[in-house]
């Protein structure tokens, strides 16, 4: 039952990263799972209402059905209501894409945003996706509140960015990550630039209460044309600040309450 249940989530996780669809050859060729196994768990996914097919024999995709599952969850969980406000502000304040992204497991997943940039270029993401935590500037700022040996040992874990995998400066090795983590720590924020994408900075700052372990973080990213150091290190005491807000204001909701008691466990 786990093969299958591990299997099922490998095919709803590569589904999720094509939007348009894809056909069972090419799910079972990216996983290295038999067809006939690919065409029960997605006969099953269909039936469940998680997939859906765009023709008859044609591709696969998902339904909004996981989507509506994750919204109804964080609904219930108060994150949203407590965070978005804050997230609002600073997008005002920034005029750029403000994002929170929570800490569970060993990494990070950006859950809720808002956009500052009414016209001009706009760097938009799709939400729900997991930072990586040696090129963003999410990843540096919940790595620099880590004892280092742990948060080495995190990005090592995760691995290293390969060469044209993400943006031009993206640090491709544990000693410049080391140096990242070092000024992150000195600042109270992170600063990348064009490590994550080419041609985007961003910012971020660990959302926690004194003495505990990071809940998340708050990051504002933007064009490297306008988001420049100099802007950046002006939002910073703001940044800091909606962090600290959002960190006060953690106990009112349940998701964050439990997070903090699991990590303090």
């Amino acid at each position: 039952m786990s093969g299958v249940l591990e299997r099922t989530l490998r095919i709803l996780e590569l589904l999720a990263q094509h939007a348009h669809g894809v056909e069972l050859a090419f799910v079972a060729d990216q996983l290295d799972i038999p067809r006939s196994a690919v065409h029960r768990l997605l006969t099953d996914l269909v039936r469940c209402g998680y997939v859906r097919q765009t023709r008859e024999h044609g591709d696969y995709l998902l339904t909004t059905k996981l989507v509506a599952l994750g919204l109804s969850f964080l609904s219930h969980s108060g994150v949203i209501d407590i965070a978005q406000p804050l997230l609002d502000r600073l997008a005002a304040a920034s005029g750029e894409l403000v994002r929170l992204a929570v800490a569970e497991g060993p990494g990070l997943t950006w859950v809720a945003r808002a956009q500052g940039a009414r016209q001009g270029l706009r760097y938009d993401p799709d939400m729900g996706s997991t930072a990586p935590l040696a090129c963003t500037s999410s990843g540096l700022a919940w790595l620099s509140v880590l004892p280092e040996e742990d948060a080495l040992a995190r990005v090592s874990q995760q691995g290293l960015a390969q060469l044209g995998q993400y943006g031009p400066q993206a640090p491709t090795t544990l000693e410049a990550v080391r140096a990242a983590l070092r000024a992150t720590r000195e600042r109270g924020y992170s600063m990348s630039f064009e490590t994550y994408t080419a041609g985007l900075n961003a910012m971020a700052a660990p959302v926690r209460l004194a003495g505990q372990a990071a809940l998340g973080t708050l990051s504002i990213a933007g064009p490297a044309v306008r988001f420049t150091p100099e802007r950046m290190q002006a939002l910073g005491p703001e940044l800091l600040a909606c962090a600290a807000q959002l960190a006060a204001a953690s106990g009112s909701s349940p998701f964050f309450s439990k997070l903090a008691a699991d990590r303090q466990g």
